[in-house]
């Protein structure tokens, strides 16, 4: 029998749909916006026409006008509208507001100050003008040691304006770990905060800056920024200093450099968890038109909205707080813990205070407030549209708590996309029904994917993503990757010219998109495949559980042990009954076939300072790999628990011995 497909867990609202950019793009090239599959498909199918009329809708501002929208559709390798001249900056500039808010500052304590769009634009133009007067100039590299502040965004627009390439990461990196980053990119100058808030607690982050300083022997500035209000010591420094507040006070005028389109923009890297992380080279005009697509038409942001997306530096979700500027919307910089133990709502309470329109989070963020019990409905928050969650898989779960707790009318918008492209994959937008634990759809634009192992696009099975046809924001190349080799075995070794990414996913009849986790990190029991997160999902329901990973592990004498790994909730714990209902809950929920082998309760579960749990290296430390081949403990979270797991494999192997 022929399994019916579920119905919507909720519905567009016709006005919303009526109302929304999406719709207004879909009338201006002649197509219906009520019907998103038609007009997926009409992207997909004609990517020179789709990406024409993106730039037409966006108004996009060239010096000088492209020849051809795609001159070589190859992969890697494809040529987005050659020709064409611009600058990112320019666009981010040009449609804020002058006296009303473009950057809204906030931190956990609740405080907060505003940036006008004239703000902005004169901070912009004194620090490019500073950076001129260092020596900084078209395709130089500008870095910074920042947390999540409007010092970041100006640094980064003043570098984009030169034609300048920035890279940024944040001050919970040790300065050796930041410069495992930026030593590859030798920069001419280092932007470096006092230090940040984190729960409660200042940060003095100052020695650790003249640290990195130290180890970026090509600067030939550093420009101190006092965030924390910590003075700077006064010492020998290893390169000339400049005070903020001397660079972003002074009286210039703005000027963008033209760039080529595919002129680098920014370098954004991987998370290091093994080896030196690698750079990822995105230009000005592919992340200008992806950013413009996104946001303006999936996320419907346009003048008057607000932005308050939690991210730090480290992620790529900061690169699209910034490109919020893109669409003439509010972006909103937040300096501290996402729930801070003084008060663990902060961020719907700044939401609600703000008139937020747009906020966006995490999976674990989510399923965190319903585990404590937070009620987010107690602040105003008729002003959210849209909540916005990626960094994992959102579990259905949190569908039923974010319609009850923040708002039945809410568009939940569950996303798939990635670093490499710094952009969404697959997700939702104001014209997509949603079905709970599911992405709506893959985003305009995006020829998405289910391959199976002989590269045949399989429907409501599991396979590789893949992206058959190319993004504009697909990276220019890697740093220090001459022949590129580097770039075309990390994504087109599998499929040759077939874009693929390393998730698991499901594309469903009804056409969403279920991601079950990385394929790299796939349980393979007695030959039947299943994603972790599938079994995360399920056990992370449970109030007892705080978090969880489970491991499918390979050994020498051909066994496969599959262990679960879990971290209590307050007050919980874990004796056979809790166990067997773990065991219950995989068994009858996901599959018999994939009951672990043991259930252990750990202190933590280490992630990259991006959140992601570490699978891969936790496993490969569990064979008994040496840590030095496996994760660098710098880009994680808890270090400690690194050597946790390594006491745990070492035991293991010894009691088999």
């Amino acid at each position: 029998m022929i399994r019916p497909y579920p119905e919507p867990f909720t519905t567009p609202d016709p006005q919303a749909v009526a109302d929304s950019r999406i719709v207004d793009f879909a009338r201006h090239v002649g197509l219906d916006g009520t019907d998103y599959a038609a007009l997926h498909s009409w992207s997909v199918a004609d990517l020179t026409g789709f990406w024409a009329a993106v730039w037409e809708y966006f108004d996009i501002d060239a010096d000088t006008p492209y020849e051809r929208v795609l001159a070589e559709e190859i992969m890697p390798g494809a040529r987005w509208f050659p020709g064409a001249t611009l600058n990112y900056a320019h666009h981010a500039l040009r449609n804020l507001p002058s006296d009303g808010p473009a950057i809204i500052a906030l931190d956990e304590t609740g405080s907060g100050y505003e940036v006008t769009g004239e703000q902005l634009r004169a901070q912009v133009a004194s620090v490019a003008a500073t950076l001129r007067d260092l020596g900084v100039g078209a395709g130089d590299r500008v870095v910074g040691y920042l947390p999540n502040t409007p010092h970041a965004i100006v640094a980064f627009l003043a570098a984009a304006s030169l034609g300048a390439v920035w890279s940024v990461c944040g001050q919970d990196y040790a300065p050796q770990a930041a410069a495992d980053r930026f030593g590859q990119l030798e920069p001419t100058v280092l932007i470096a905060a006092d230090g940040y808030l984190f729960n409660g607690t200042t940060h003095d982050r100052r020695d650790a800056s003249l640290e990195l300083a130290a180890a970026l022997p090509a600067l030939k500035a550093t420009l101190l920024v006092d965030h924390v209000g910590l003075p700077w010591p006064s010492r020998a420094y290893p390169s000339l200093v400049v005070p903020w507040e001397d660079a972003s006070t002074r009286i210039e005028e703005l000027a963008c450099t033209p760039v080529p389109f595919d002129h680098p923009l920014w370098v954004v890297f991987s998370s290091g968890t093994t080896g030196l992380p690698k750079g990822i080279v995105h230009g000005h005009g592919g992340v200008l038109v992806e950013h413009l697509k996104t946001l303006g038409l999936h996320s419907d942001l346009g003048p008057g909205d607000r932005l308050l997306w939690y991210t730090t530096t480290n992620w790529m979700l900061w690169n699209m707080v910034a490109s919020t500027l893109l669409t003439g919307a509010t972006t909103c910089t937040y300096d501290g813990s996402p729930a801070p133990f003084a008060k663990l709502d902060i961020l719907w309470e700044l939401a609600a205070r703000h008139r937020v329109t747009a906020f966006g989070t995490s999976p674990q963020y989510l399923l965190g407030m319903a585990k404590f019990g937070i009620d987010p409905s107690g602040h105003d928050l008729s002003s959210v549209r849209v909540v916005g969650c990626t960094g994992s898989a959102l579990p259905a779960s949190a569908y039923p708590w974010v319609r009850d707790h923040v708002g039945d009318r809410v568009l939940l918008a569950s996303i798939c996309g990635g670093t490499d492209v710094v952009a969404g994959f697959a997700g939702s937008a104001p014209n997509t029904p949603i079905w709970a634990g599911e992405l709506s759809a893959p985003h305009l634009g995006v020829s998405l994917a289910a391959f199976d192992d002989e590269g045949f696009p399989v429907v409501d099975q599991v396979g590789e993503l893949v992206v058959t046809r190319p993004m504009p924001s697909m990276p220019l190349y890697f740093w220090n990757d001459p022949d590129g080799s580097r770039y075309h075995d990390a994504y087109f070794s599998t499929y040759p010219g077939v874009w693929r990414h390393g998730d698991w996913i499901t594309v469903t009849g009804h056409g969403s998109v279920t991601v079950h986790g990385r394929s790299d990190s796939t349980l393979n029991r007695n030959g039947v495949r299943l994603g972790s997160a599938d079994i995360h999902d399920v056990v992370e329901r449970l109030p007892e559980i705080t978090e969880a990973l489970v491991i499918g592990a390979e050994e020498p004498d051909g066994g496969y042990w599959m262990p679960l790994f879990v971290v209590l909730a307050a007050g919980a714990s874990l004796g056979d009954t809790l166990r067997e209902k773990i065991r219950g809950a995989i068994r009858s929920e996901v599959s018999p076939r994939h009951v672990p082998d043991e259930i252990r309760g750990v202190p933590g579960i280490p992630h990259t300072r991006t959140g992601k749990k570490l699978e891969v290296p936790i496993k490969r430390l569990l064979q008994g790999a040496p840590v030095e081949q496996v994760v660098n403990p710098d880009v994680v979270d808890e270090p400690d628990l690194i050597d946790y797991f390594v006491r745990l494999g070492a035991e293991r192997r010894d009691r088999s011995a």
